[in-house]
């Protein structure tokens, strides 16, 4: 297994369409196509992207070494900020009446506008705007 394997099996994982993941990274989807039918390796310069996009690491994505995903943080350590802490101080400064449910959805669609904004910052930087 090499690299585009390792990467194409999270992508596969994580995102209904290979395009989702494509506009998650803020390259057009006939580049994905290229890296998984390897008629390109450009993927390189965006590995550190995929990899927070994928949730692991670039040396996994390229050696396969080490945890295939990263660990969210336990929240037993002293300090530490979990995913519910931020759903909790973001959400129920605005609605303390919403329920954990309530929180997680809204919390889904976040990350889905953040990813959003990201793909719109790259392009507008790739199109020299």
């Amino acid at each position: 297994m090499d690299a585009i394997d390792r990467i194409f099996e999270l992508v596969d994982q994580k995102y209904k369409d290979q395009k989702d993941f494509a506009d998650a990274l803020g390259v057009i989807p006939a580049q994905v196509s290229k890296w998984r039918n390897r008629k390109s390796s450009s993927y390189r310069k965006y590995l550190p992207e995929i990899a927070v996009l994928l949730d692991t690491s670039t040396e996994y994505l390229l050696t396969g070494e080490g945890p295939k995903r990263k660990e969210a943080p336990s929240g037993s350590g002293e300090g530490t900020i979990t995913e519910e802490d931020i759903k909790a101080a973001f959400f129920n400064g605005a609605d303390p009446t919403l329920t954990p449910e309530e929180r997680d959805a809204m919390w889904e669609d976040a990350q889905e506008y953040f990813r959003f904004k990201i793909a719109q910052r790259r392009r507008k930087q790739r199109d020299g705007e």
